[in-house]
């Protein structure tokens, strides 16, 4: 900065004011750092401006698996305000470890970020409240109560009863589930599966088969009840990731959906519009979550309120992959993958 204010002829705190774009600056003097930063090659350090304000304008964003669509659709909403606010995004992953979340946690908060959000964590609690005391934190998808953070999140147990509300309004009644194994809000989908199918007195059909938020989870699942020798009329995905892989194998395995069997997901990721999938699942506002989420940390930053709660609700979306059931089922035979 001062090789640039001896360029131009002026002091160092005019071009202290040109780089940080201050008003009370005449246009001559502006043009004249400028021109001289530009001849230099100058560029503005932003770790030592950070050091000197306190704020990075940074922000860490941890989401849970780059392959799922759904994270990266939140992601997107957190980028459109962080553009719009001027803040950079500082972005890692878990890659569906818990262990690699937390060193990736670790990695970001040595950068110093103003805050930290976290996508449908699948690390400890514990690990969540201690990044909580060293920076303003945000979760979203996931409930933790524990943290002083912020936490935007979807009703599930309403999104469980739109899926089977549907379903059984067609006429199902033998439903499985395939749920998200140990990922963020697995266990609430799982039993408020369970829960809605003893409601309507369908606990003797309920199947919840042990999974994960992934396409390859749904075409395990759909082996299995092949193999089982006997479909029940709908399956229920814990999200669409694994509603597309059963939707994958059902095809390849002669099944037809949704005229042999009913499939529902759970998010309404980009993949669930396209033509050759139009899945029938339950809406998650993805990137409404990620502003809100980004709103939630920068007011977190310039305040000390206690932290909030924003549930948003789920909404039933209607396409191909569900349909009455058929009037009768016998088990099919000499079905391969």
């Amino acid at each position: 900065m001062q090789d640039v204010a001896r360029e131009a002829g002026v002091s160092r705190a005019l071009v202290s004011l040109v780089m940080r774009g201050q008003p009370n600056v005449s246009e001559e003097r502006r043009v004249r750092v400028l021109d001289a930063a530009s001849r230099l090659g100058y560029r503005p350090n932003a770790m030592a401006r950070s050091l000197a304000s306190q704020r990075t304008r940074a922000v860490g964003v941890i989401l849970d698996d780059l392959a799922n669509p759904f994270f990266a659709e939140i992601v997107g909403g957190v980028e459109q305000l962080a553009a719009e606010a001027g803040y950079q995004l500082l972005l890692g992953t878990g890659s569906l470890r818990s262990q690699r979340e937390r060193e990736a946690l670790e990695t970001l908060l040595e950068y110093r970020p103003d805050g930290i959000i976290l996508i449908s964590p699948r690390m400890a609690a514990a690990d969540i409240v201690k990044a909580s005391r060293e920076v303003p934190v945000v979760v979203v998808a996931r409930e933790v109560r524990e943290a002083n953070a912020d936490l935007v999140i979807t009703d599930d147990r309403h999104g469980i009863e739109l899926a089977l509300d549907h379903l059984v309004g067609l006429g199902h009644q033998r439903i499985a589930h395939v749920d998200g194994g140990r990922g963020a809000g697995a266990p609430l989908r799982r039993s408020s599966y369970l829960r809605g199918m003893r409601a309507r007195g369908l606990g003797a059909y309920a199947n919840a088969i042990h999974g994960d938020y992934t396409e390859e989870a749904g075409v395990r699942a759909a082996r299995a009840l092949i193999d089982a020798g006997e479909l029940p009329t709908a399956v229920f995905g814990a999200n669409d990731m694994i509603a597309a892989g059963l939707l994958g194998a059902f095809h390849q395995a002669g099944v037809k959906v949704p005229a042999d069997i009913s499939i529902v997901g759970y998010d309404n990721v980009y993949i669930a519009h396209l033509a050759h999938v139009s899945l029938t699942t339950i809406d998650q506002p993805r990137i409404q979550m990620g502003r809100l989420a980004l709103e939630l940390l920068l007011d977190r930053i310039e305040t000390s309120r206690k932290p909030v709660v924003r549930r948003l609700e789920p909404t039933l979306v209607l396409r191909s992959t569900t349909a009455r059931p058929p009037a009768t089922r016998a088990p099919r035979q000499g079905l391969t993958i």
